[in-house]
């Protein structure tokens, strides 16, 4: 018993180094500039040790890499609902709801369908990658790996995605932005607020979303409001996200084992409970912003044993596929996206 204690200490106290080496590095103004989170640098840094120093560790760590990648990602994903409010959600008006509502599932049942169907991705590869393209990138890819049951290669491939095309948008839409739809007359002009719902509804990575508003010269403040909070709805959303598809896994386990096992993911409901004391505005703010850095740290601290458990050997059987999944995924956001969020706004 005190062995398996010993080795649970080591090893969690291993992944809160490298966690810690992750945050150091995501606050490097070139990383930061870019909107590259401590949690995709946690996940790069876990697998360059998977794939070069593991083999050469002589002492057991792997029961605290697995609790930090089990237990703190559930505890992490509860203690995210702090970074929401329902009033914060409630200022962008049903507008903004129904287009993060609409992008979501769209989106998720899009590139699941895709990956499943046309490029033959297993179920729970499609459905992470889909995840983290239609709420909330990295963080959301996380929370439904403990739904799906997926392995850490396939979360790894997952989050690749989510950079690459993250990425992209950081580039992308202040260039469209400035070249196509500031000054554009009819159906491509979108006032700053409804662009600001359009970043927000179709963006991956929240780093991303407030990075893009802040890259448009003289962008004006509502752009950056509503893209922070629609992009807020949507990690929100998470939660109800997580709930139906932990039902439709369970329904859909046709094994006999499994096949009158509901799987409800509970932590994706104490996630709301979290969000709702948020509402009540009962902690001081300054208490608020330490339990959100100390969830930023514990979730780079998951995405980090996520890392330390991918071998690059297993990119191979659905590297290519994940990514025409993701490419899919991307378009529809860019282009399925400006057409919602032009006709909702409209229509509102």
């Amino acid at each position: 018993m005190f062995s398996l204690k010993k080795d649970l200490i080591q090893g969690l106290i291993f992944v809160a180094f490298f966690a810690f080496i992750a945050t150091t590095i995501s606050k490097i103004p070139f990383f930061s500039a870019l909107g590259i989170s401590p949690l995709v640098i946690g996940i790069i840094l876990g697998i360059i040790y998977a794939n070069t120093l593991a083999k050469k560790v002589s002492i057991n760590l792997q029961s605290g890499i697995t609790f930090s990648a089990k237990k703190i990602l559930r505890f992490a994903i509860v203690l995210y609902g702090f970074r929401l409010t329902f009033q914060d959600i409630a200022t962008v008006g049903l507008e903004g709801f129904l287009t993060s509502i609409v992008m979501l599932t769209t989106t998720l049942l899009l590139g699941s369908y895709l990956g499943i169907k046309f490029f033959k991705l297993q179920k729970d590869t499609a459905i992470l990658t889909a995840s983290g393209a239609s709420v909330c990138g990295a963080a959301a890819v996380l929370a439904t790996e403990p739904v799906v049951k997926a392995t850490e290669d396939k979360v790894a491939i997952a989050v690749s995605m989510v950079v690459l095309f993250g990425t992209i948008s950081m580039f992308l839409y202040p260039l469209m932005y400035e070249t196509f739809i500031k000054d554009a007359k009819g159906f491509l002009y979108m006032t700053p607020s409804q662009f600001g719902i359009y970043i927000g509804s179709t963006v991956h990575e929240v780093a991303q979303v407030v990075a893009i508003p802040a890259s448009i010269p003289n962008s004006p403040e509502v752009m950056a409001h509503n893209a922070i909070i629609v992009k807020m709805t949507r990690v929100l959303l998470i939660a109800p996200m997580l709930i139906i598809l932990g039902i439709y896994l369970s329904l859909s386990n046709k094994t006999k084992s499994s096949k009158n096992k509901l799987s409800i993911p509970w932590f994706a409901i104490y996630f709301i409970i979290v969000a709702g004391f948020n509402s009540l505005d009962i902690l001081p703010r300054y208490f608020v912003e330490l339990i959100n850095s100390f969830d930023t740290f514990l979730l780079t601290m998951a995405m980090t044993a996520l890392g330390m458990g991918t071998i690059f050997a297993n990119f191979k059987t659905a590297g290519a596929g994940a990514f025409y999944t993701a490419l899919s995924m991307f378009i529809w956001l860019v282009v399925g996206g400006f057409i919602i969020t032009k006709y909702i706004t409209y229509m509102i």
